[in-house]
């Protein structure tokens, strides 16, 4: 086995021009060099070598790859034989390493995935039914050449060229249908059919840091939900630890000491295409804290170019929060009203660019600006407010340094001394280092109308004596269900949590329970794969958890779940003393009644005992007991 860092060692020190030069006559064409195809045997010159990025690509043939492929496909080496002789040329010395016993289990994974982003690839280029991807690219300013240039694939809803399906072709060229499902490209159901993942999408290729393909994000280019589809978990693919374009970018990014980071794919490749080369994308999520930590690898700041609008701004304060917390230092980059990084540039070239890389400003300064533009350093009430809301992006500083200058600049806006606010930012994150409840005297939020939080419904009706019953349907969640399912829509992480510690019995609210119980019914999670399997009602309610979470930003993610778990946890016990206390009061002076007094008392002490907040908030509040 040889290790990444010295494949990519090998790979940055391979010269592409003159390792494909020895067999191939080279002409300089600008930037590139071309001359005739190896692979297809043309006499012109329609193959490109591209050395800025380390790639060849044939505009005939539509062979591409990096200099390992190259030698792969045209030498017959295998890919461990490939990047030995390119490190001898080079001067290399690759370390010798115990062999793993027999050959990598994943590799019939990245087989998989080469052969198919190459029948994608092919489907754009040829296939009738992706005319319409054609027309959409080109209505994007992107040629076709471009688009092959750049990797992107289509996958059709039916037949493919010839009239092959996906599956058909893929069983042609020896894939088997248990690979084609293990590596996320088609998905077997209940029933036992199998079908491809990807219908009707322009997909993009997801590489590894080697450069293979390991996944491809889809883009829906009629009706229908998801708009944008990710390839599922796999041994190959993990979306919360890759970052598309990482693969090429990475030596930009050393080079010029940073990273652009942007949220979608055609932001990045209009900015690729414009020569703006040390850009990324986190997969359609929020950036997590495992794609920080990789950026981390390569530059030590990040310069975050988002939409300007509401959505945009917090998903950039997210993405900044979890950049400080690996010691990333963080600028956010201002867009024009109305633009994005793709019709920017797309419109004005790198020179609309640089001037708002020019004027990005440090993450917390640029939400102390957007806070004192809305008026929330006036008055004390607001001041609180805003201090409150930059304690996050304080406790994200890792970076001591960093951590300091904030304190100095917060305490300086906010008009309240330095060593006050250390304090509160030391007595927030003790906190937030216990797994208990929420802290004392705090009540749960209330919203709505009260209904599915256990308090007040349950004592309003009247029956004869016996075993707690169940209430009625809550027309609306409680907050702390709704936490929970906020978190959840999230982050996969969030949801594999929740599918271990929340029995489906806690969660009321109708449509929650749906979402969560067809969470807890999946195999592996993923967000994407099972939305089509939710009613209509529960893919709204879905969508709409997810504009929430735009609209509002996210909660203190440990904390948050934290409490609304202890809440849920609590509640079935804390209705089953309620309605021991309404028994009791049923039941007067009867002979049944001592005994119904004794499990009332019993179950105080277990709900004190294993929920003493949850206990305070709900009987002792005002001094009294609010059960009555």
């Amino acid at each position: 086995m040889i290790p990444d860092e010295v494949i990519e060692q090998v790979r940055d020190a391979a010269d592409v021009v003159t390792i494909i030069g020895e067999s191939v006559e080279l002409k300089r064409t600008g930037s590139d060099y071309r001359g005739p195809c190896p692979f297809h045997g043309g006499t012109h010159r329609n193959f490109a070598v591209i050395p800025k990025k380390g790639l060849y690509y044939c505009y005939v043939c539509h062979e591409a790859g990096d200099v390992f492929k190259y030698m792969m496909k045209r030498f017959g080496m295998d890919y461990p034989t490939a990047v030995r002789e390119i490190a001898r040329r080079a001067g290399i010395v690759i370390p010798e390493r115990a062999e793993r016993a027999g050959p990598d289990p994943r590799e019939p994974l990245y087989q998989a995935a080469a052969v198919a982003h190459d029948w994608y690839g092919r489907q754009l280029r040829e296939s009738t039914e992706a005319e319409a991807a054609r027309v959409y690219l080109q209505g994007r300013d992107l040629s076709l050449d471009t688009a092959g240039e750049l990797g992107l694939g289509f996958a059709p809803s039916g037949k493919g060229t010839g009239g092959k399906s996906f599956l058909e072709a893929m069983r042609e060229l020896g894939i088997e249908e248990a690979t084609l499902i293990e590596a996320g490209l088609a998905v077997k159901r209940d029933d036992g059919k199998v079908y491809p993942r990807f219908r009707g999408r322009l997909l993009f290729p997801i590489h590894d840091l080697r450069g293979r393909v390991v996944g491809f994000g889809g883009r829906l280019l009629g009706p229908g939900e998801p708009k944008y589809l990710n390839s599922p978990e796999t041994p190959i693919f993990h979306k919360g630890g890759q970052l598309y374009n990482l693969h090429q970018a990475k030596q930009a990014i050393r080079k010029e000491e940073q990273v652009l980071l942007v949220e979608g794919y055609f932001d990045v490749l209009r900015l690729v295409l414009a020569g703006v080369e040390h850009v990324v994308a986190p997969l359609g999520t929020a950036l997590t804290g495992d794609q920080a930590s990789l950026l981390r690898r390569y530059a030590a700041t990040a310069v975050l170019l988002y939409d300007a609008d509401e959505a945009g701004l917090r998903a950039t304060f997210r993405a900044g929060d979890e950049l400080l917390r690996q010691g990333v230092r963080v600028r956010v980059a201002t867009m024009p009203p109305g633009e994005d990084p793709d019709t920017l540039v797309r419109n004005g070239g790198a020179a609309a660019l640089e001037p708002v890389l020019r004027d990005a400003v440090d993450l917390l300064e640029r939400k102390l600006q957007l806070l004192e533009r809305r008026g929330w350093l006036t008055d004390v009430e607001h001041r609180r407010g805003a201090l409150d809301r930059r304690l996050p992006t304080i406790r994200a500083a890792s970076d001591p340094i960093t951590r300091e200058l904030y304190l100095s600049l917060v305490a300086d806006k906010v008009g309240v001394a330095r060593a006050v606010l250390e304090q509160e930012v030391r007595a927030v994150e003790a906190k937030r280092g216990g797994r208990g409840g929420p802290p004392q005297g705090q009540p749960e939020p209330q919203g709505g109308d009260g209904r599915g939080d256990g308090r007040h419904h349950e004592h309003d009706r009247r029956g004869p004596q016996g075993p707690t019953r169940s209430p009625a349907p809550p027309k609306r969640p409680s907050p702390a269900e709704f936490e929970v399912m906020r978190l959840i829509v999230e982050a996969p992480e969030w949801a594999e949590r929740a599918r271990r510690e929340i029995q489906p019995e806690w969660i009321e609210y109708r449509y929650f329970r749906e979402i969560f119980s067809a969470l807890r019914a999946l195999e592996r999670v993923d967000l994407d794969d099972w939305f089509a399997s939710l009613s209509p009602q529960g893919q709204l309610v879905w969508q709409k958890l997810r504009e929430r979470n735009a609209e509002m930003g996210l909660p203190e993610a440990d904390s948050a779940y934290a409490n609304s778990l202890h809440t849920l946890e609590a509640r079935p016990q804390i209705r089953r003393y309620v309605e021991l206390k309404r028994q009791v009061r049923g039941a007067g002076a009867t002979p049944g009644a001592s005994d119904l007094v004794a499990q009332m008392r019993v179950l105080a002490d277990e709900i004190k005992a294993r929920f003493p907040d949850e206990w305070r908030k709900r009987f002792l509040r005002k001094g009294g007991d609010s059960s009555d």
